[in-house]
């Protein structure tokens, strides 16, 4: 780090990578590792569900998309509500609703109450979404800032997969069906209580205190302590960069990088999770089997696919991301991604032959990871002021959810009227807009977040007009 005296955003961002930055991955990472535990195991979850209480297809996908939707408001609240009270206070409160929403889920006694339980827990889930994203970016340095914020996101990929694991254990123990899912859905609850506990014991972002509080020697005494003397920075004042909900929503500059943060995660999600939570139904499908142990084999199919293909697409995605650039990884993880969506639908009986298919989905698989999926949530914390970072994040990642909501729900229509290829096709033409809309985004590798964001310019402007009040005042 250089010897000169910097402040606390500037010391983050020259920080080398150390003890303290791995300590912040593992406490937002759990946050995303309880999402995606609690989002994807759903889609198996429902396979018994369905069954034990005689549900239609409209009301099994209303259960398997709930979350989703309320995702979309807890997101846009949890967002805003860590910009306005800061990121501290709002970090266990998502993490609470999680663990209220699994364990009551886990009892719901009819279909109603198991909605209004897994809406709750997904206000919590949506409110995690910018909290586990924000405030890893802004304790991430330029160089590894993608690589850093990947490794949260990457976390997604462990609870995915220990979706799979718990439900493969508890159908291969012959576990009571009524019994399996409660378990499947209450098991939510553990991680998410270990994200109070961790959350409790990390301090206030420093470049929150300082940029948006304007409490530079908290925020320089703060960070100092949590790295272990690794960021040292000097109180600086005047460097506060404030702006209102109101001057976000009409700066053409932020708007433009809404649409493409927001538009480009949006229609990635429909993509996503209509495929990954329908996934036991598409393998099924494919499989051509009935039975009661089908459903074992169709997911223990998925989770090699997802094994093979997408979890090394999460890791190299975070590896490899500040050197490739976050926004042309995006562009690339796009194409072929949606490629393989295209080659399913067209190729003659594809859907027939499982080696085939299974071979393309699980390309489809690594080029979401290596690419879209976690460069969506990566992109997102970066490109907005620290002052509206949450909020940005928030809109993105609630819209996203809303368009996995519609992918989820929509699915098994398109599926039942047009087969996995009309709807992988579907996908395709999702996959083609998100190019288009991420490039209507800066490349974030290698600049820094006041770089990205102008808020050096906005900061020197109020340094000015304070400066100017001041004069005003002693006159």
């Amino acid at each position: 780090m250089s010897d000169k005296p910097m402040s606390v955003s500037a010391a983050l961002d020259e920080a080398p990578l150390s003890r303290f930055h791995t300590r912040a991955i593992f406490t937002a990472g759990m946050g995303f590792f309880t999402d995606a535990y609690d989002l994807f195991i759903i889609g198996t979850a429902t396979t018994l569900i369905s069954k034990e209480w005689g549900l239609s297809s409209a009301q099994t996908g209303l259960v398997n998309s709930i979350t989703l939707l309320s995702a979309f408001f807890g997101a846009l609240l949890f967002g805003r509500i860590a910009d306005i009270i800061g990121r501290k206070r709002t970090y266990g409160l998502e993490a609470a609703l999680m663990v209220f929403g699994a364990l009551a889920s886990a009892f719901a006694p009819s279909f109603i109450w198991l909605l209004i339980f897994r809406f709750i827990l997904g206000i919590g889930v949506g409110g995690d979404y910018p909290m586990s994203a924000v405030l890893m970016t802004e304790y991430s340095n330029v160089k590894s800032r993608g690589k850093l914020v990947g490794l949260v996101f990457a976390m997604q990929a462990i609870g995915t997969v220990t979706g799979y694991i718990v439900a493969l254990a508890l159908l291969s123990a012959n576990v009571h069906p009524d019994m399996a899912w409660r378990i499947m859905l209450g098991f939510g609850a553990i991680p998410a209580a270990g994200v109070i506990y961790l959350r409790r014991k990390m301090p206030e972002s420093p470049r929150y205190l300082e940029r948006v509080e304007g409490r530079s020697a908290e925020a320089a005494t703060a960070i100092e302590k949590y790295s272990d003397g690794v960021v040292v920075a000097s109180v600086q004042q005047g460097k506060q960069a404030r702006i209102t909900l109101k001057q976000f929503l009409s700066n053409r500059k932020y708007l433009l990088y809404l649409l493409g943060t927001a538009g480009s995660w949006f229609v990635f999600d429909y993509a996503y999770y209509g495929n990954s939570v329908s996934a036991p139904l598409i393998v099924k499908s494919v499989l051509g089997k009935s039975g009661a142990h089908v459903l074992t084999e169709a997911i223990a199919l998925q989770l090699i696919v997802f094994s093979v293909f997408a979890i090394p697409g999460y890791y190299l995605a975070a590896n490899y991301m500040d050197r490739i650039g976050h926004r042309r990884l995006q562009l690339i993880g796009f194409f072929f991604m949606g490629l393989a969506f295209l080659l399913i639908g067209v190729i003659p009986h594809i859907t027939t032959e499982v080696t085939p298919f299974l071979l393309l989905f699980g390309i489809s698989y690594f080029f979401a990871e290596f690419g879209p999926n976690e460069t969506t949530f990566v992109l997102a914390g970066e490109v907005f002021p620290t002052s509206m970072r949450s909020t940005g994040h928030g809109i993105s990642a609630g819209i996203a959810k809303f368009g996995a909501f519609l992918g989820v729900y929509l699915f098994p229509i398109i599926k039942s009227h047009f087969g996995v290829s009309g709807a992988l096709e579907f996908s395709f033409g999702m996959a083609l807009i998100g190019i288009l809309l991420t490039l209507l985004l800066p490349e974030p590798a290698g600049k820094s977040l006041d770089e990205l964001s102008g808020e050096e310019a906005i900061a020197s402007a109020e340094a000015i007009v304070r400066s100017a009040e001041v004069k005003v005042t002693r006159l």
